[in-house]
């Protein structure tokens, strides 16, 4: 970082450079990244003069390019009709990076935790945009259960992971997100007001759990507890069919608590995993 100095020319030209440090890119590494973007996009093996087209680029540049992900094996090309797909080196690389995602890591250990007590779905989630997305999961064995995937994404107002996470976050941020869109109703018992969602979420934080029941999938009810992971807003909770979280209720915030206190609890005390926790426990 530049020191300061009382002379205004010195601090103007240690600012400049100081952006432009900052501001700097690689083209080279942006065209690399954009040319996996467009086969995402076209899900097609794409000719030279194709690429070269769809990225804007002569068409030296992207023989350049192509040339080198193809000699590092990112790249295949078929002998007959010159075409280009990408191999599965990426993909590869992709999930071992996935799965040694703190907050990956995090999610399988609190669903497994979770789950291996209650035997009930259980999910892990964060915010995204205005959207819990669904980042590690446990299936319960009941034959009749709630089924998620990762990768999901499911409502902030009508679950309670979303409210978990709505009472995790600064009351502006909750606001603005409740106020972003017209909240759709679900179910008959879908809260639409934001100002009814935010007093559930405060009684939710008052009492240490959020709930929802009916909410979001009619018959379908569940509990959840909420915290920071390095910063990040975290959701943790668990799904099933009403009469099966009505009649099991206070084992079910039991199982809450004890996960809360030895996993974020235990977490927020370590300085190797920075987890701490905010208006705990939660329900969907």
């Amino acid at each position: 970082m530049a020191s300061k100095t009382s002379a205004g020319g010195a601090s103007g030209r240690s600012e400049r450079g100081a952006r432009s440090v900052a501001e700097t890119t690689v083209p080279a590494a942006a065209r690399t990244l954009a040319l996996f973007e467009v086969f995402a996009r076209e899900k097609r093996e794409l000719t030279k003069s194709e690429l070269a087209r769809l990225l804007d680029l002569p068409e030296s540049s992207c023989s350049d390019l192509l040339n080198t992900v193809f000699e590092l094996g990112y790249v295949a090309r078929s002998n007959g009709t010159k075409r280009y797909y990408p191999t599965g080196r990426l993909l590869v690389a992709a999930k071992a990076i996935a799965e040694h995602d703190p907050l990956s890591l995090f999610g399988a250990e609190a669903t497994s935790l979770l789950g291996s007590r209650v035997n009930e779905t259980c999910t892990f989630g964060v915010l995204e945009g205005d959207r819990v997305k669904i980042m590690s999961t446990y299936e319960g064995s009941h034959r009749l259960r709630y089924v998620v995937n990762v990768g999901d994404r499911v409502s902030i107002h009508s679950t309670a992971i979303g409210k978990a996470l709505l009472g995790t976050i600064g009351a502006d941020e909750r606001s603005r997100l409740l106020r972003l869109n017209a909240l759709r109703k679900l179910t008959e018992f879908t809260k639409v007001e934001a100002a009814e969602i935010e007093r559930d979420i405060d009684d939710g934080a008052r009492r240490g759990w959020y709930q929802s029941q009916g909410e979001g999938i009619a018959e379908v009810w569940s509990l959840a507890i909420g915290g920071l992971i390095a910063g990040v807003p975290v959701g943790l909770s668990m799904v099933g069919p009403k009469e099966r979280m009505a009649a099991k209720h206070e084992q079910f915030v039991a199982a809450l608590e004890e996960v809360n206190a030895t996993l974020f609890e235990r977490h927020a005390g370590s300085p190797d995993e920075p987890v701490r926790r905010r208006g705990a426990r939660v329900s969907e």
